[in-house]
């Protein structure tokens, strides 16, 4: 069975060569890709519970849990007690998290210009525009971003 005949293998394979090209972009800043997601994510909501992001992200709790331990340990989130809710914590970006962000954002905007070099302007604005539209229609969002019908930040 030839593998060419699913379309999505192309997609699935492109992804991990584009976050391949991210990982050495974020390594000088010691900040993997999901975890770029992450800082950007807080930078936008200002707080967030560990199980709030992990819904955002789509993964396990277990799974949160283990990539903001490393966060924590490596100063760039903190975890502290909710002030609405003392039995619940929150995280947050700490100063040198949100120093950051615009590092991130600029590896971010390499890689948007590098599938622009290789795609010209053009199919690369008709492919995020159909990623996006790809991800939305699999019920997934940017995280931070208000959902149809709710009324909260998640």
């Amino acid at each position: 069975m030839q593998h060419d005949q699913f379309s999505f293998h192309f997609l699935l394979h492109a992804g991990d060569l584009v976050e391949e090209h991210l990982r050495r972009r974020l390594a000088d800043l010691d900040v993997r890709p999901r975890q770029a997601r992450v800082l950007d994510a807080l930078g936008r909501m200002g707080t967030a519970s560990q199980v709030d992001l992990a819904r955002a992200f789509h993964i396990t709790p277990a799974s949160m849990s283990t990539m903001t331990v490393r966060l924590i340990a490596a100063g760039l989130i903190s975890r502290e007690t909710d002030p609405e809710e003392a039995r619940s914590n929150v995280l947050k970006l700490t100063a040198r998290g949100q120093s950051l962000l615009s590092a991130i954002h600029l590896a971010w905007q390499d890689v948007d210009r590098m599938i622009e070099e290789r795609l010209g302007a053009d199919k690369a604005a008709a492919l995020a525009i159909l990623t996006r539209e790809l991800r939305d229609g699999l019920g997934g969002r940017m995280p931070g971003a208000v959902s149809p019908g709710l009324k909260t930040s998640l």
